[in-house]
């Protein structure tokens, strides 16, 4: 039998204080559900999210509170049309609050939001006012109908009054989100350069001679690009934070060297010719104008801290291949609290941006990334007539490199290795930016991210520095020069074992007095661009050959280091001999005075080379007063006894940073030297046969 109730009933049902209470909270976080969705960015939207999140945990005691008592009054009622839009209603609210609860949960104490549960809350809200409408507009407009009825009129009356209490309920909601937003007072950045500012390549170039530009022209505050720990806070990119705090990214700006060229670089060349290097090594200082005349420290103190900041790379929206930081910059907005202090506003920016993420992807994440391309916009140097007043002179260059070698092989990402796939190897991860399923052997949940250590080739400067973190970081370039990292996604597209190999090519005997000939012959095996790489007038790699006896008394050597740190001369070293104009070697990274090279020697990707040494097999060596006698015409000493076989060691070493611009950058008394690394080595002996 259908219930019913009578006119009194009506009444106070429609003048139930659950009713356009429960109807005002939900009316609110539908509207503000939708606008989250569907209007773009803004204060007031972030505002709405909080709002949303706090509302909803207080809308589930009278939603619950209303719904038994709804159900408990027209649940003997026969099944009609709004019956069971009433029950679609239900079904929708509640898969609304339960996906929100779950939500909620994951943006106060997890890492991420889950995409399932957000479309579940998103087509709920959907469904909801696909059926929340019919189920009331259909009794409102039946009784409207009537309304000319005499009985209806207090009915009528009731149902006024409860639209005017919802909607005022309403507008109050959404009055506290106006003046919220109203209240809140976002960091106002100072987007201008200084009063003094240099325009010496004109005003349409404000940071030439580097190529780097920002979207908008001009300056950017350099708050706008900085905050890098910030991402690391709870739980979000803590994982991918801590890894750049030990890369050559994060001290490209702090590192000693750079600081002492770019300083005398400004007492030589002008303070704005400085900008040349900061579009990769110090864009946050560049971008701000520090790099200006008049100024005492031309890297400021945010750029000094971050280099190459979380958002430097990450708001880059276009690269040019053409190098010397050739991008554009943009300035991306930041969620409330995101610049605040305190542990109140980091939580209420960590809830933000985990309940509405879908700006911080958008503006964050771009496919331009996983390209070679997006590389070299640093990865690639030349130098011209506006820094070296002569003309245009190409410098490292590991972009072209790797674009003409085995490694590229267009089309076919199953036989290409990109730059990420190397420097950027895939770890396992907690973060909230794991899995990836547009890289054709990833997926959305492979449960990795891809290492932002960056590691290259810089095993001085976090030592140096003595960063956090920094030895086991200079542990793993050391195995990742020697080839020892495995990376397991692109082991079948190159050989296991070192990324440059080195093997000796020596006879099996010799005779006393017999000159032997010895050969190293060296392979770039695995590097994806030329060995070594990066600023060859500074970075050393050379071959150290020692041959002793069976007792271990040296026969012969070539590349050993002095105790001053120098390199033997006479020895193989791969390096280049930059020049000025008048022929004056380039030895302390003056670049800005280079105008071509004498002399260049490195390992194109998959070519290989070799040095050959000579010298004459010893028979024996007298003793003098308990030691070896010696003669000044000659270099071999051999013991008094018989030599009868050769042990011949050869190792490929390599070090950032020669000794001649170490003692340049810190003083001769300083007594730092660059840390040495053996890349490959091998051995061999020798017979010494007589007849």
């Amino acid at each position: 039998m259908q219930g019913q109730l009578n006119q009194k009933s009506k009444v106070r049902e429609w003048r139930h204080m659950l009713l356009f209470f429960t109807s005002g909270l939900l009316l609110f976080e539908t509207l503000t559900g939708l606008s989250i969705y569907l209007l773009p960015f803004s204060i007031p939207n972030q505002v709405m999210v909080l709002l949303h999140t706090g509302i909803g945990l207080i809308f589930l005691i009278p939603f619950g509170w209303y719904q038994i008592r709804h159900w408990l009054i027209y649940r003997t009622w026969s099944m009609t049309h709004i019956k069971l839009t009433g029950y679609f209603t239900l079904a929708a609210t509640t898969v609304a609050i339960v996906s929100g609860l779950v939500l909620t949960y994951q943006v106060i104490w997890g890492t991420r939001i889950s995409y399932g549960w957000d479309l579940a809350h998103i087509i709920a809200t959907f469904t909801l006012v696909a059926a929340v409408v019919p189920h009331i507009g259909v009794l409102l407009y039946r009784d409207f109908k009537a309304r000319h009825q005499e009985a209806l009129q207090p009915i009528l009356r009731a149902q006024k009054e409860y639209g005017l209490r919802t909607v005022v309920l309403l507008g109050g909601f959404f009055a506290v989100v106006a003046l919220l937003s109203f209240a809140y007072e976002p960091v106002k950045y100072v987007n201008e350069f200084p009063d003094d500012y240099s325009y010496l390549y004109g005003p349409d170039r404000p940071f030439a001679p580097s190529l780097a530009t920002t979207e908008s022209g001009g300056a950017y505050d350099a708050r706008s690009l900085g905050n890098s720990e910030g991402c690391g806070t709870s739980q979000c990119h803590e994982q991918i934070v801590k890894e750049w705090s030990v890369s050559a990214h994060n001290y490209s700006a702090k590192d000693p060297a750079f600081r002492a060229v770019q300083t005398v670089m400004a007492e030589q060349n002008g303070p704005e010719s400085t900008r040349y290097c900061g579009g990769c090594h110090d864009p946050i200082s560049l971008f701000a104008g520090a790099k200006n005349i008049f100024s005492e420290e031309l890297t400021n103190l945010i750029g000094y801290q971050e280099g190459v900041s979380c958002i430097a790379c990450h708001a880059i929206k276009e690269t040019d291949i053409k190098g010397n930081a050739s991008y554009v910059m943009t300035q991306p907005r930041r969620y409330m609290f995101e610049l605040s202090e305190g542990d109140r506003a980091r939580f209420f920016r960590d809830v933000l941006i985990r309940a509405y993420p879908r700006y911080h992807v958008e503006s964050l994440q771009h496919r331009l990334f996983k390209s070679p391309e997006f590389c070299s916009a640093c990865h690639k140097q030349f130098i011209d007539a506006e820094i070296n007043n002569v003309g245009w002179v190409q410098l490292q260059n590991q972009f072209d490199n790797w674009r003409k070698s085995r490694w590229n092989q267009p089309g076919d990402p199953t036989a290409t290795i990109e730059c990420r796939e190397c420097h950027m190897p895939l770890v396992d991860s907690t973060d909230p930016a794991r899995g990836d399923d547009l890289d054709y052997n990833r997926t959305s949940d492979d449960q990795k991210h891809r290492s932002h250590r960056f590691l290259g080739a810089n095993q001085f400067i976090p030592a140096l520095l003595n960063a956090p973190g920094g030895a086991e970081h200079v542990a793993l370039i050391e195995q990742w020069l020697r080839g020892e990292i495995e990376i397991p996604e692109i082991a079948d597209k190159w050989t296991a074992g070192a990324a440059v190999p080195l093997e000796l090519l020596v006879p099996d005997e010799v005779e006393p007095g017999e000159e032997v000939i010895i050969q190293a012959s060296m392979l770039n095996n695995k590097v994806g661009h030329d060995f070594p790489t990066g600023p060859l007038d500074i970075i050393q790699a050379w071959v150290e050959l020692i041959v002793t006896d069976q007792d271990g008394n040296e026969i012969f050597a070539s590349g050993k280091v002095d105790e001053g740190h120098f390199i033997q001369p006479g020895s193989f070293i791969f390096k280049a001999e930059a020049v000025d104009q008048y022929g004056n070697l380039i030895d302390r990274h003056n670049l800005w005075e280079m105008v071509g090279v004498r002399y260049r020697r490195t390992l194109y990707p998959g070519s290989s080379d070799r040095v050959e040494y000579a010298f004459s097999c010893p028979s024996t060596w007298p003793i003098v007063d308990g030691g070896l006698a010696t003669d000044e015409e000659f270099t071999l000493k051999v013991p008094d006894s018989e030599v009868t076989e050769l042990h011949v060691t050869a190792r490929l070493l390599y070090r950032k940073v020669d000794q001649y611009f170490l003692n340049f950058v810190l003083g001769d008394d300083s007594g730092i030297t660059a840390p040495v690394t053996a890349i490959s080595e091998d051995r061999k002996t020798i017979k010494v046969t007589r007849l």
